[in-house]
């Protein structure tokens, strides 16, 4: 069976998570750390490729509160265009992660996770809830 992939990009770190098989669950799988190259984070998903079945590519577009397009969801329309550019393949869809982000920092409070290590797993838990939105509402 395949896999979902779940995507928050950004310049600097891009989270990604994986569905399970059967596409009922989403778990982390990492951080990216890009420093502003795209050819980083497309190469590390070509990667994942290999190793995992994937048919589509879920990808979060930070729009501003008020549902209107910002800086951030041009940059990840951009993202969203080299990759399929890149993987013609492989369906994508891009979901509202407005406040994702939020969540993920409420979720590493809740379980005390050190300061430190909150700034190397937020993208990555972040991608894990844009994965699950897009689960749910299947």
């Amino acid at each position: 069976m395949s896999r979902k992939l779940g995507i928050d990009y950004g310049v600097v770190r891009t989270g990604i998570a994986i569905t399970d098989e059967l596409g009922i669950t989403a778990q982390g799988l990492e951080t990216i750390t890009s420093n502003g190259s795209d050819k980083v984070i497309l190469k590390r998903i070509a990667e994942l490729l290999e190793e995992y079945n994937v048919d589509t590519f879920v990808i979060g577009n930070p729009l501003n509160m008020n549902g209107t397009e910002s800086k951030r969801s041009e940059e990840t329309q951009n993202f969203i265009h080299k990759l399929k550019s890149r993987f013609n393949n492989i369906q994508i869809i891009s979901v509202d992660e407005r406040l994702t982000t939020v969540e993920a920092h409420k979720t590493m409070n809740f379980l005390n996770i050190d300061g430190k290590k909150k700034k190397s797993i937020v993208d990555t838990i972040s991608a894990v809830y844009i994965l699950e939105s897009y689960i749910n509402k299947k």
